[in-house]
């Protein structure tokens, strides 16, 4: 963020970072899987052969429950033919319809696809069982103009196993928080175009990551579902997770003018220089040190164009995460969408071991790591942003690393220059930089197993290698592009670092026709 503000600060007037758009899900786990509901009917007494009946009564008593609710609260359940129409649209004309400014402005019910639980009988063992398919069922969304969260909805499956989901939107929740702070703010859609108080507004969405988030759902779940405690007899709360979410980095330009006369340039660098790997590379997966994709990787990496009334987007995307950026109403926003956040490890202990050791393990999509989550979604926006900056890098290659051929004093030490472009120095920068190790930082033994292979070394060997990736290391530290993490064995690239990293690869990898025609 930092080299993008000195590039362009003297037309950004305020930067906000935080969650843009949130959708949660709770699970009864106990009801998720077959052996839990099988445990579940055996508890309550129902027989397998009977489930369908029960399954049946306990969901009309469901939606009779919630559509009694809503005509109590002067709000009737509206059935939509059509699950592809917008709940959202059709909830804001129904709360202009009849005038409503806060609270549930509209309750709408749709059959839509969803897993359940059924029963199948299994020939094989000649007995029927519990399964989990895919089907459909009745759901019903409350749309809620709330005092808190702003527009919010709930979304209830009416089958087993009742599974919940809640849509929150971050920056109307900041919209909500500045009101109660007495600050003035513009805002068209879900983007401002003026605050008050920009440092103010940052410590609000800063707040918004550390709530109690268990609480603060299951509260907003029972509010949409009458029998919200006794539907089912001996079931635990609700398990949330982060089913899906955008973490959205908003840099307000002085003018749209402003912004329009520079936004070509960055969708032209994105075009051009943002290659499969380096998309992998930005969004925290690993690369080969040689900078092809491995051939182990399973899915697509895409980068796709679109332009829209509202602006034009940028989207780099692999798998099911991507990021993007776009101009809308003065705001360059940069987002980071993740739903599949296996790919990406948080420093805690084993689930179940609260009082164990901690290591680095993968993350999970509850909301015990959400603030881990909004802590790798920023840092794709840092590089996003990084990236960008270099588009109007105007300083020549040789002179961006002229100071890194150079041998430097360190810890009263001389260390020798760096040659870029010399097969050896430019294989451990092609490793410090890979797209993991820029979110997690990296240890000696990282480097020392893509240096020399993972191969079982003697120990003496492994002691030789070690030693000799620590000096390589302090090499790279003399020269400032790593720096080491406090309290830890890990190292991270710095600023300094990514920028000179970035120029060398694009360099290496650019043809001699693009460089003469940079040099023309």
């Amino acid at each position: 963020m930092k080299k993008f503000l000195q590039r362009f600060g003297d037309k950004v007037i305020g930067r906000l970072d935080g969650f843009d758009r949130l959708r949660f899900r709770g699970s009864k786990r106990g009801l998720c899987y077959p052996g839990g509901m099988f445990a579940f009917l055996c508890w309550v007494g129902v027989l397998l052969k009977d489930f369908g009946d029960y399954a049946q009564t306990t969901t009309k008593r469901l939606g009779a429950a919630i559509e009694r609710q809503a005509e109590e609260r002067g709000v009737p359940t509206v059935y939509l033919a059509s699950c592809n129409e917008s709940k959202e649209e059709r909830a804001l004309a129904q709360a202009k319809e009849r005038a409503l400014s806060s609270g549930l402005i509209a309750v709408l019910s749709s059959v839509e696809p969803c897993r359940t639980m059924v029963i199948r009988s299994n020939k094989a063992k000649g007995l029927l069982e519990p399964c989990l398919a895919e089907g459909k069922c009745l759901h019903y969304y409350h749309y809620y103009l709330d005092a808190t969260f702003g527009l919010m909805y709930t979304r209830l499956q009416s089958w087993f196993p009742f599974t919940m989901h809640i849509g929150i939107n971050g920056r109307e929740w900041l919209a909500e928080q500045l009101k109660k702070a007495r600050l003035d703010y513009v805002k068209v859609d879900n983007c401002f175009t003026s605050i008050e108080n920009f440092a103010v507004a940052q410590k609000l969405l800063n707040a918004q990551v550390r709530q109690p988030w268990p609480t603060v759902l299951e509260k907003l779940a029972a509010r949409s579902n009458p029998l919200h405690a006794t539907l089912l007899p001996g079931v635990q709360p609700y398990y949330w997770s982060l089913e899906e979410s955008e973490w959205a980095s908003d840099f307000l330009f002085r003018t749209p003018a402003d912004l329009a006369e520079i936004y070509p340039m960055f969708v032209r660098h994105g075009i051009q220089n943002m290659h499969s790997a380096d998309v992998m590379r930005f969004l925290g997966y690993a690369v080969k040190a040689s900078g092809r994709v491995s051939g182990k990787f399973a899915g697509e990496v895409r980068t796709n164009l679109k332009c829209r009334e509202e602006g034009t987007r940028l989207k780099y995307q692999v798998k099911t995460n991507s990021a993007k950026m776009y101009d809308k109403h003065g705001n360059l926003r940069l987002e980071t969408t993740l739903n599949n956040v296996r790919e990406f490890k948080t420093y805690r202990t084993a689930e179940g071991d609260e009082a164990g050791e901690k290591h680095w393990l993968k993350m999970r999509k509850g909301v015990a790591d959400i603030q881990r989550r909004a802590e790798v979604s920023q840092k794709v926006n840092e590089r996003h942003a990084s990236f960008l900056a270099a588009a109007a890098e105007t300083e020549p290659l040789g002179k961006l690393v002229e100071e890194l051929c150079e041998p430097v004093q360190w810890r009263g030490r001389r260390a020798r220059g760096l040659n870029p472009f010399a097969s050896a120095d430019m294989e451990l920068l092609e490793i410090v930089s890979r797209g993991d190790f820029l979110i997690h930082g990296f240890r000696n033994r990282d480097v020392r197993e893509l240096l020399h292979g993972p191969k079982q070394a003697t120990i003496a060997d492994q002691r030789r290698q070690s030693s000799a990736v620590t000096r390589q290391l302090r090499l790279l530290q003399a020269h400032g592009l790593i720096k080491k993490q406090g309290n830890t064995h890990r190292y991270q690239v710095t600023e300094k670092g990514q920028r000179a990293i970035t120029a060398v690869l694009a360099a290496r990898n650019a043809d001699v026709t693009k460089l003469m025609a940079t040099a023309a």
